[in-house]
């Protein structure tokens, strides 16, 4: 018979508050909310490569992991008294029925689109109801890459109409930023950074008006390259040379060779 989910979870912070009980494992007593941060982000990352592996396996494993990670703070929390895991569970749970009336008893919604808007809607209203002003662009945190910070941003502008219209209208801005790049890169100083960073915003519009993840989209770019300068390093070693030790016109002779050999 299969273990009941709850009874599970209840045994994972048993072990886990044992891991941090006088008689646990030293390095598990040892962590604080600020030394877990680098795992937290570590495992979450592989989570997302596991996805894009497409093994199912790992992706269990991963979100292991990842779990492992939320109950480690959990436990943490409880033994400063700030929350326990009770409480974490029992506010998610509120907070989901909350926020889709459509599917616990309210009026339906036709579309995604709908459903997303009535989802920003009654966080707009829990704000006010806590007597903060909530930004249209908040809750996306300062932590994410930067691509990825910027293309949600402009998502969630755009939810209120303030967008281009297509992929064409954004590419036109990118053509503005590289022109006042241009003139930047020929003036010197400090604007450059400045200008560097337009043009980034905007290539980002553009994916995301074309339907892409610019996150995913660079990474595709990055590993593209990585798989042709290895190529080339293997080219040159196979007849007796290095990267570091030939003119750069071999270089570019390698690449256009690895280059080729990628696309046949």
């Amino acid at each position: 018979m299969t273990e009941p989910v709850g009874n599970l979870f209840d045994r994972l912070l048993d072990v886990m508050a044992r891991l941090r009980g006088p008689e646990g494992c030293p390095w598990d007593r040892e962590q604080t909310p600020t030394t877990l941060k680098a795992y937290l982000i570590e495992e979450a990352y592989e989570v997302l490569e596991a996805l894009e592996a497409g093994d199912a396996g790992h992706l269990q494993e991963e979100l292991g992991d990842l779990l492992l990670q939320v109950v480690f703070h959990c436990q943490i929390a409880a033994e400063r008294g700030d929350f326990t895991a009770r409480e974490v569970l029992q506010r998610l749970i509120d907070k989901l029925v909350a926020r889709h009336p459509h599917v616990f008893g309210g009026p339906s919604v036709a579309t995604p689109q709908e459903a997303l808007s009535q989802w920003e809607r009654l966080k707009h209203r829990e704000a006010v109801a806590q007597g903060r002003r909530r930004s249209v662009i908040e809750g996306v945190p300062r932590a994410l890459p930067a691509l990825l910070r910027a293309q949600r941003i402009q998502t969630k502008a755009a939810r209120i109409g303030f967008d281009w219209p297509d992929a064409q209208g954004a590419w036109a801005k990118v053509r503005e930023e590289v022109q006042e790049t241009s003139a930047a890169i020929a003036e010197g100083g400090d604007r450059l950074a400045e200008e560097l960073g337009d043009l980034l915003f905007s290539i980002v519009n553009v994916a995301r008006l074309a339907g892409l993840d610019a996150e995913e989209t660079l990474g595709g770019a990055i590993e593209k390259f990585r798989r042709r300068f290895t190529g080339m390093e293997e080219d040159l070693s196979a007849r007796g040379k290095s990267v570091e030790a030939v003119s750069l016109e071999e270089l570019e002779r390698s690449w256009e060779a690895a280059k080729q050999r990628e696309r046949t």
